[in-house]
């Protein structure tokens, strides 16, 4: 899928601004049924004139990298979607299924998406070419939006597995899933579980999001990382784990090394919270989840023009009741200084994002704002 800009034509009111259209990339699942169809061989280009002499003026698509179908980053991408139909004149958006939050960051560098889903973490580790980057460098990093997701990860087990407590799998010979390969989540996880040393002692599912729950279903796994939304859901893909399970997954405890592991890592928050999301009773080993928890937020290119990416944070923030009735994990950004609590002071944040946090009274003077084309 290009992110090249795609002029697409439709009525929109009198004294909407003129734009172009953008390619936008996240975290999702299938596409919205709002969302517009993205052209791929349409140029780079965008006419500026008022209108064409029908009454007519060009919109943006912007087309999003979400990650795969059923993830938190695909449910909040369609959610925009959403937002921006009903409460936008000339940016619409179209939702595209990538590999994860880490794997959207090389697509941006090729030149295939201007904006993406992305993680904290694996920003971070792009910009001091760690991790994945060091042997892989990207050249061009984009610019941040606002932090869409917090993504609380934690272990479950598998019923006849034997496992009460990451000691347990410390000890190793199990089967374990870290996540699917190229996920934000699963960079963060792998470099946790590495440190703790519960790696190399057991076998690592590296299935898609799409197949761990057939796994499941089948008892090809012992344990697993899963993760919810804000407080509030399950990914779509756990929660297909949880139907699929047989009702035989649980909660197991965090022993001290590996809580003092989460503490000690970069990009990682520790969290602890009473289950939630579940169709099943998971506290058979204990009712409280210590999780390692990651930050999710929009980034654009210099190529999205700054009233594209003003309209959707407005979007976003005032009317997050309406992308709350598409993805119900949405957060509640009315007081605008909550679209901030991702921003990384080293990476410029995109102009139409700095504007709209400074009309608001959001802006640091800390944060660099970035420059559009």
């Amino acid at each position: 899928m290009s992110g090249k800009n795609t002029p697409t034509r439709r009525n929109v009111v009198k004294g909407a601004a003129t734009l172009g259209v953008i390619s936008m990339a996240g975290c999702l699942g299938d596409d919205d049924d709002d969302a517009a169809p993205a052209d791929d061989t349409a140029d780079d280009t965008a006419d500026d004139t008022a209108d064409d002499g029908n009454g007519e003026q060009e919109t943006y698509t912007v087309n999003i990298a979400g990650t795969s179908s059923g993830s938190a980053t695909q449910a909040a991408a369609q959610a925009l979607s959403r937002g921006a139909n009903e409460h936008s004149d000339f940016v619409d958006v179209n939702v595209q299924t990538t590999d994860g939050w880490t794997a959207n960051l090389y697509e941006f560098d090729s030149g295939e998406f201007s904006t993406i889903g992305v993680d904290n973490n694996s920003l971070s580790k792009a910009m001091a070419n760690e991790g994945p980057f060091e042997d892989d460098p990207v050249d061009n990093l984009p610019m941040q939006g606002w932090l869409f997701t917090s993504l609380e990860i934690f272990w479950v087990a598998m019923e006849g597995s034997g496992i009460e407590s990451t000691e347990d799998l410390r000890e190793g010979g199990y089967a374990i899933y870290p996540i699917q390969p190229g996920f934000g989540t699963r960079l963060l996880t792998e470099e946790i579980i590495r440190a703790a040393d519960m790696w190399d002692q057991n076998e690592i599912n590296n299935s898609d999001t799409d197949d761990i729950p057939g796994a499941v279903e089948e008892g090809r796994v012992d344990a697993l990382c899963v993760y919810g939304a804000n407080g509030v859901d399950l990914a779509g893909w756990c929660q297909e784990v949880d139907v699929r399970s047989g009702g035989q997954l649980y909660v197991i405890e965090v022993d001290d090394d590996f809580r003092q592991t989460i503490e000690d890592t970069p990009g990682a928050i520790l969290t602890e919270f009473e289950p939630y999301g579940w169709q099943q009773e998971v506290t058979q080993v204990t009712d409280t989840v210590v999780s390692w928890a990651l930050g999710g937020q929009w980034a654009f290119g210099p190529d999205v023009p700054a009233a594209a990416t003003h309209e959707l944070t407005r979007v976003a923030s005032e009317h997050w009741e309406t992308l709350q009735e598409s993805d119900p994990t949405t957060l509640d950004h009315s007081g605008v200084d909550s679209m901030t609590q991702a921003v990384l002071e080293e990476l410029e944040v995109h102009p139409g994002v700095a504007d709209y946090w400074e009309e608001n009274g959001a802006w640091d003077d800390s944060w660099t704002r970035g420059e559009a084309d």
